[in-house]
């Protein structure tokens, strides 16, 4: 078992354990074991193969002394650890275009656990209500006259965990601290201190999703099985709505960004985040799994959770979502269709400069930014600079996990 118990305080020190060793070292017996739909088994596949001689690569040599190296692809999916910083900062460079010199709020909105069964068996039923119910309860709020009286902006991210990978269903918006008229033809600040009451935003989310959900097993979108099963019938959905109706659900709104850079640092923080990051990886052994996780309830304290290797997987598994599946969407001003006409008119009112596009950065200095290393330059003479020469072929394929 893990050197360290549960409950412990620790220090934060990266470790060099990462998610693919426990993959590797497990992920065959836990394929045979448990029944994982294909997109969850692709994700495993993804994670144990990431930039090694499985996926392929390419051989380097140095333009002065010759020196070779074999460098491997990534993976690239996106519920790999190590496959979402280049894509982040891509990402992040896009989505400065589109800032606006105004506020910008921090808003979340939670489902009740009591929908966690039902969200495994349909995740993607359950993750898009969630989507439209939190954007439309938002936009309602900004088009009343009441607060805002326009179209505002919104940049919606899934999360699907809590910090010991239990399922958590959340959704963090960053919504404008303003609103375009309906005409076009001003803007409308809004509030320094808080955008909308937040116990009115919950009571509308909750009635928008609920009546969403009714809507998703009237058309018979929703599957039931297992635990769920009793719910196929109309009468116990009914009344599994009706206790969900009778609790409160949680709808958070944090202080307002002081700027620009700080709605970056957010965006950089929730936006490609997996379940769980290489560097709260402890150790593991013994058929356990030892991990950092954040005690919110105690002073935000670092404690280290033990988890059965089988129970460890089956919780990171939770998260992995439907193929294809936007984590990640816009709407009101920063809707895909009309984005670039809308925060034209935007910057027009707010006496903001046009932006332009940068093209966008190659690998290489990419990674120059974000590390300072040249990874282009030789790492034998120091002088030379690696060119590639030859592909390296996968050396074996993918998995069937159809």
């Amino acid at each position: 078992m893990c050197a360290v118990p549960t409950g412990t305080a620790v220090s934060t020190a990266r470790l060099r354990l990462e998610l693919a060793d426990i993959v590797r070292a497990h992920g065959d017996a836990y394929r045979r074991t448990h029944r994982l739909v294909s997109v969850q088994r692709r994700a495993l596949h993804a994670i144990e193969t990431c930039r090694t001689a499985t996926l392929g690569g390419h051989r380097e040599t140095c333009d002065r002394c010759g020196a070779v190296r074999i460098t491997y692809n990534s993976c690239r999916n996106r519920h790999c650890p190590k496959c979402q910083t280049l894509t982040k900062e891509r990402w992040l460079a896009a989505r400065r275009a589109d800032l606006l010199p105004i506020p910008y709020f921090h808003v979340v909105f939670t489902l009740p656990h009591g929908l966690n069964a039902l969200a495994q068996g349909n995740p993607r039923v359950i993750y898009t209500l969630l989507f439209r119910a939190a954007a439309d309860t938002l936009l309602a709020f900004g088009r009343d006259p009441r607060h805002l009286g326009g179209t505002i902006g919104i940049t919606a991210i899934l999360h699907t965990w809590g910090q010991t990978l239990s399922q958590h269903l959340h959704l963090h918006c960053l919504v404008t601290g303003g609103a375009l008229a309906g005409d076009a033809s001003r803007w409308i600040a809004g509030r320094s201190a808080f955008l909308f009451p937040v116990r009115a935003l919950s009571t509308v989310f909750r009635a928008k999703y609920l009546a969403a959900l009714r809507g998703a097993f009237d058309a018979g979108q929703l599957t039931f099985a297992g635990g769920t099963a009793k719910l196929a019938d109309r009468r116990a959905f009914t009344g599994a709505l009706g206790e969900l109706r009778a609790t409160d659900w949680i709808v958070y709104a944090k202080r307002p960004f002081a700027g620009p850079e700080q709605v970056l640092d957010y965006l950089g923080r929730y936006t490609h985040r997996v379940a769980l990051s290489n560097d709260r990886l402890v150790a593991h052994g013994d058929g356990h799994v030892c991990f950092r996780w954040k005690d919110y309830a105690d002073h935000d304290r670092v404690k280290i959770l033990t988890l059965d290797t089988d129970e460890f997987l089956r919780r990171f598994l939770l998260h992995v979502v439907p193929r294809g599946f936007m984590r990640i969407r816009h709407f009101g001003l920063l809707a895909n269709r009309t984005r670039r006409e809308t925060l034209t008119r935007c910057r027009d009112l707010l006496g903001q400069p046009p932006t332009e596009d940068a093209p966008p950065e190659s690998v290489a200095v990419l990674l120059h930014r974000l590390t300072g290393l040249d990874v282009a330059r030789c790492p034998v003479c120091r002088g030379g600079r690696m060119q590639i020469t030859a592909l390296v072929v996968r050396v074996s394929s993918p998995p069937d996990t159809s």
